[in-house]
């Protein structure tokens, strides 16, 4: 993976998978045209997928993952990067517009919805007359990077959080014999 910051991401996701201890376990699967981690936390199924297609057809990939593994459009969590806010800015957004972004407008058309959360991590817009689609392909510098490390860790510690929300919505989903499960593994 190359570290741009239209990959900030994948970048996430590595240090997620990483936290997890589960970092060394990314398959293939040519099925959902990605490479797939399955695992538990906290007696919760997730499912992390980096999409192996182009930015601006990667809705393809999750919809296939989110096919593969019975996961509805509202429980898919996008983690992308977003012109729009500073380095060093993450943010949690519910459903919406793509506002621009083509790799999550391609999620959007394929998953048919919009509902999706998403982290979006900042890495502000580019200064002068640097066209921004060789900005978002540019890789970080030096300093971004030092940024970045705590972006990093902050994204993660937002994402495992939301997690937590996401279980609580599928218990509250769940049939009765099924929450009765959930509450005993707490």
């Amino acid at each position: 993976m190359d570290d741009t910051r239209h990959n900030v991401g994948m970048a996430v996701l590595g240090e997620l998978a990483a936290r997890l201890g589960v970092a060394d376990r990314w398959r293939g699967d040519k099925h959902v045209s990605g490479e797939v981690i399955v695992s538990e936390v906290q007696h919760t199924r997730v499912v992390l997928l980096r999409p192996r297609l182009l930015m601006n057809i990667n809705g393809v990939s999750v919809a296939k993952a989110a096919g593969k593994y019975g996961i509805k459009p509202e429980d898919v969590l996008l983690v992308h990067d977003e012109l729009d806010k500073p380095l060093g800015k993450i943010a949690i957004k519910h459903g919406g517009s793509a506002r621009g972004h083509n790799g999550v407008r391609s999620c959007v058309d394929c998953l048919q919805t919009d509902v999706m959360l998403r982290l979006r991590v900042g890495i502000g817009r580019p200064t002068g007359k640097t066209a921004v689609d060789r900005y978002v392909l540019g890789r970080f510098s030096s300093e971004e990077k030092k940024v970045l490390d705590s972006v990093l860790v902050q994204s993660v510690d937002l994402l495992l959080s939301q997690k937590e929300h996401i279980k609580q919505r599928k218990e509250a989903d769940a049939p009765l014999n099924e929450r009765n499960q959930y509450k005993g593994g707490r």
